[in-house]
């Protein structure tokens, strides 16, 4: 069997993924990689066959998404090209981490196409969800990047087609410690903000990440450190909490590490808004802002334990037998028509 293995590289969490998921791939069948996306800090460890620019989301300085700037910086002309040159008809199978140049091109070509992401739990209607209905988000996430089957990571095994994280094989061997900082990891807000609102918790040290920083400074209490996967590892199994975003990777590793874990959801990203439900749910305090109005659940936070126990398993082999036991050419999922789409809008 020949598969072809495609994985977003917009954020640091998917290709941290593959670098677990690619071997169990490679022991079943012959494995090409593709990557689109230029946002990650993360280098895989073997050879990318095609790498495209994909598409990509912009962050304003202020926790949300710039529809305008994403706009801007996205070229459909171009994604289209490259949906249409990738010579998917060369493989049996495309195992999809919410990738859309494969997802598009399999759709196009009728290639069975299984997705395998955080993205997928969230289309279940087991899993939770925001308060707030939010259709757009659940239409872009559902026809983002089109799959003839779905499997799910997500904190819990909400649904039987959902696994918990993939957590990283240098997570499970971390030394983990208490040497009393809080590891932050924020990239949908400018160090400005960071040093702002955190700054007045004048006794913590904070370790901040950033992908402004070059170099390691220090704003009075905040230090700044350059995103790279070992210091941050080191960082974050040393530390007493962590504060982040309510992306997958960040968060399941902090509860892996048995840390305790603030999250602030990106604003208009319904994935974040979804996962940012059930940490909630599994008593992981939630702020939707980084804000003044919230300093004081920040300061609670901070004055008491609040680890969350969680049973993650070494599961990527599991998973990978799963998918290519129960894989299926037929029924190839076709996103929504326009009538589909106004309905589902009413």
């Amino acid at each position: 069997m020949k598969i072809l293995y495609a994985i977003q590289g917009t954020g640091n969490g998917h290709l941290s993924r593959a670098i677990e998921i690619i071997p169990h791939l490679r022991r079943r069948a012959q494995v090409d990689l593709l990557v689109s996306g230029t946002a990650s800090e993360i280098t895989l460890p073997c050879p990318i066959r095609y790498y495209y620019k994909g598409i990509s989301l912009e962050i304003d300085k202020k926790g949300g998404i710039s529809y305008l700037n994403t706009y801007a910086k996205n070229h459909l002309t171009f994604f289209l090209r490259d949906v249409k040159r990738l010579p998917i008809e060369q493989y049996d199978l495309i195992v999809n981490d919410f990738e859309p140049i494969s997802a598009w091109a399999a759709w196009l070509k009728k290639k069975p196409c299984v997705a395998l992401s955080n993205q997928c739990a969230l289309l279940s209607d087991k899993t939770p969800h925001p308060e707030k209905d939010d259709k757009l988000g659940r239409f872009v996430l559902r026809n983002y990047a089109p799959a003839s089957l779905h499997y799910g990571l997500h904190f819990a095994r909400y649904d039987d087609n959902i696994f918990t994280p993939v957590i990283r094989g240098e997570v499970r061997k971390a030394d983990v410690k208490d040497l009393g900082h809080y590891t932050v990891y924020l990239p949908s807000y400018s160090d400005e903000r960071i040093i702002k609102h955190l700054s007045v918790f004048s006794e913590i040290k904070w370790e901040v990440f950033s992908k402004k920083c070059l170099v390691p400074t220090r704003e009075g209490n905040i230090f700044f450190h350059p995103i790279e996967n070992e210091s941050f590892l080191n960082s974050m199994a040393t530390s007493t909490g962590v504060l982040c975003g309510a992306g997958f990777s960040t968060p399941s590793e902090a509860l892996f590490l048995q840390k305790k874990l603030l999250v602030i959801p990106m604003k208009m990203q319904y994935e974040q808004q979804c996962n940012a439900a059930a940490l909630s749910l599994m008593g992981v305090p939630v702020i939707p802002s980084l804000k003044k109005k919230h300093h004081e659940i920040i300061g609670n936070w901070l004055n008491y334990p609040m680890q969350v126990p969680v049973f993650y398993p070494d599961n990527a082999s599991q998973i990978i037998n799963t998918i290519l036991e129960n894989h299926s050419a037929g029924s190839v999922y076709r996103p929504q028509t326009v009538k589909e789409f106004a309905l589902a809008m009413k």
